[in-house]
């Protein structure tokens, strides 16, 4: 199969997304992430905007060996001196110039003729020539500028050296019928066109990018520059994730392959997101929390007996380990049921259709229903789970001038155990002491409140998850005292946990 290209452009046009920034030390760990996903070109950055740009392209360029390292300048001879000090180390150096082609460009922003960008086009790859034998040259805003005319620039382009020609859709304008006809127009038009790989660059602005990529790859494009999780300026880039998996899933229609790793699409993503804040909404395809996520309860059953009826890709593909029943008020009895099981968790027919009546109650009031839940409810509607702690007594000094201390007398197994401690905090304070009496090894996974009613006077509700080893529950405490609830939910988490314990052996 012919392949395709894929250039990320994540370190450099990815960052220009607004709250993206990312220091020396960020750019690193994602470029060696982008390095395990193997993509062709990884765009490190644009050296002559800032001193941090230069030295992360120069770091890159030393130190990831893998992918083909590009550096972004202009058509001025310093911004391609400048671009070749930081990527002279690389294995594989490649200088990306760029000038814009449209009319309003032109007009507006470079104040210059046609004739005049044909000839810096031109004089600017040959200057570039003269350090790497690989040169880019991109035609900013090339979508709105006259195709004859763009034309012309590109042929000046390739005669001077330049080895990939880039027709970026910069703003985001074209469609994927008009973006396909200019592709394979310019195919026609530019005669030494064979010369060059034909990219594609395209921003998301109505929304297209990835649909115009991928209809300027079947009309001959075969490099396509993206981003992780299609950040970038204003609405973003094409997505990488989503054009790699439509070549990946659909090579029955596009019959092209690509070298990325597929695996490594969701560690890539998650680390993005990780180092930027920029969260990923959960309908996002391929790596958002709901691309593998289903509710609906016919579409749970389907997925149960075969994955093919709901899911066109694996998600182990993208490297989830697998996909998400999601027990919410439209799932099925056979979904609830394989849950359960899940779980650890034999019920007969009585005591399941007992749960499933509860669990459909909660779902009501619930978004989403957890596995918690699901313990909560057959622990208190099948099961009674016994408490081998009770809490007794709960005295806990606070305040500004002195260190917050608990005192807490605990009942285990009919025996009264007291102990005291300090703690960052009077809630800190008063778990560490449970701790110690307890001798639990358990971790506080999270910890949040809510009032109840409204007013100072209000009934606090706390809900904590516990985790040890491999089981997790929630433990949930009311009171008007807000310490008092934290506690007695640490310790109604705690009696789930020791429950889970005996009825699993550990």
């Amino acid at each position: 199969m012919e392949k395709i290209r894929i250039f990320d452009t994540t370190l450099r046009d990815g960052e220009q997304s607004p709250g993206a920034s990312m220091n020396l030390d960020e750019k690193i760990r994602l470029a060696r992430q982008l390095e395990r996903l193997n993509v062709d070109v990884i765009e490190a950055g644009f050296p002559s905007s800032s001193p941090g740009d230069f030295e992360s392209v120069r770091r890159i360029a030393q130190e990831i060996r893998g992918p083909q390292i590009a550096g972004l300048s202009r058509t001025t001879p310093g911004d391609i001196d400048r671009a070749w000090e930081a990527l002279k180390y690389a294995r594989n150096p490649l200088l990306h110039v760029f000038i814009a082609t449209s009319d309003i460009h032109l007009q507006y922003k470079l104040r210059k003729s046609r004739e005049e960008v044909l000839e810096e086009a031109g004089r600017a790859v040959a200057y570039a020539k003269r350090f790497t034998e690989q040169v880019e040259f991109s035609a900013e805003d090339a979508t709105r500028s006259d195709p004859d005319y763009l034309a012309r620039v590109i042929e000046a382009a390739i005669d001077a050296g330049a080895t990939i020609v880039n027709i970026p859709d910069t703003v985001g304008y074209t469609t994927p019928t008009e973006y396909g006809k200019l592709i394979a127009g310019l195919r026609q038009k530019v005669k030494n066109i064979p010369k060059a790989i034909l990219s594609i660059h395209c921003h998301n602005d109505l929304g297209m990018a990835v649909a115009n990529s991928l209809a300027a790859v079947e009309n001959g494009a075969r490099q396509v520059e993206c981003t992780v999780n299609g950040i970038g300026e204003r609405a973003g880039n094409a997505s990488l994730e989503e054009i790699v998996m439509a070549l990946k899933t659909r090579r029955d229609f596009f019959s092209y392959d690509v070298g990325v790793v597929t695996e490594q699409i969701y560690p890539t993503s998650r680390l993005l997101s990780s180092i930027t804040g920029i969260l990923v909404p959960p309908n996002k395809a391929i790596v958002g929390a709901n691309a593998f996520a289903h509710e609906a309860g016919i579409h749970q059953d389907g997925v149960l007996k075969e994955k093919l009826t709901y899911e066109i890709m694996r998600p182990e593909s993208v490297g989830i380990s697998q996909s998400t029943l999601v027990l919410g008020k439209h799932s099925g009895r056979h979904a609830f049921r394989e849950r359960i099981k899940a779980l650890g968790y034999e019920l007969s027919e009585a005591h399941l259709n007992q749960a499933f009546q509860r669990f459909k109650e909660v779902a009501d009031k619930k978004k989403q229903v957890f596995d918690e839940d699901l313990e909560a409810i057959i622990a208190d509607e099948i099961l009674r789970i016994p408490d081998l702690y009770k809490l007794i007594n709960l005295n806990v000094v606070s305040g500004t001038a002195v260190v917050p201390a608990a005192t807490v007398q605990i009942e285990i197994a009919g025996k009264l155990y007291q102990e005291a401690g300090f703690g960052d905090g009077p809630v800190d304070a008063a778990y560490k002491t449970i701790t110690k009496i307890t001798k639990t090894k358990s971790r506080l996974l999270k910890f949040s409140v809510n009032a109840i009613t409204g007013g100072t006077d209000a009934q606090g509700e706390v809900m904590v998850i516990l985790e040890e080893g491999a089981i997790r529950v929630t433990g949930q405490g009311a009171h008007t005292d807000i310490i008092m609830a934290a506690a007695k939910a640490y310790i109604n988490g705690l009696n789930k946990l020791e429950y889970q314990k005996r009825i699993k052996g550990v």
